[in-house]
């Protein structure tokens, strides 16, 4: 379970290879790739800074990838996260899955990169013509994640 917080590039083909090394039961690799955009709630961006706690954002996302690989039939999944300075078109966060089907992957990757978005210790600082400000949570994002709340169990 491959989950790395850093500051510099990722490469893709490199992470999805590593991965699926040696393991001729991979029937289907699901990826996700966030950069960053030029422009957020209608005001132009520069710059994006990510902040995290060490030690603290590793654990949870290993924990995000212990729950999908509970939910769903995959054999593992990387996350790398980057943090620091970023600009527009630089890559943030790559989501890696890889299972037998390409139904479980799909979803498992939906779903880490869902938690990821609402349960990941991060903190994103934009860099606009007014100034800086906090990148606030979003309801949809909670919406996304809500999807897969488990039903709770009557107590008998």
């Amino acid at each position: 379970m491959p989950v790395r917080v850093e500051t510099w590039d990722f490469d893709i083909g490199r992470e999805i290879a590593a991965l699926r090394a040696a393991n001729p039961r991979v029937g289907a690799v699901a990826s996700f790739i966030g950069t960053v955009r030029d422009v957020n709630e209608g005001d132009s961006v520069a710059a994006l800074g990510l902040e995290h706690y060490p030690g603290m954002t590793e654990r949870a996302l290993e924990a995000i990838v212990a729950e999908a690989r509970s939910r769903f039939r995959i054999f593992d999944a990387t996350i790398v996260h980057r943090v620091g300075e970023l600009k527009p078109l630089d890559q943030i966060v790559l989501v890696v899955v890889v299972g037998e089907h390409r139904g479980d992957a799909f979803a498992a990757c939906e779903f880490i990169m869902d938690y990821l978005k609402t349960r990941a210790p991060f903190w994103k600082k934009e860099q606009t013509p007014a100034g800086a400000r906090w990148v606030e949570a979003r309801a949809a994002d909670d919406t996304a994640a809500g999807r897969w709340a488990k039903p709770k169990q009557d107590a008998a």
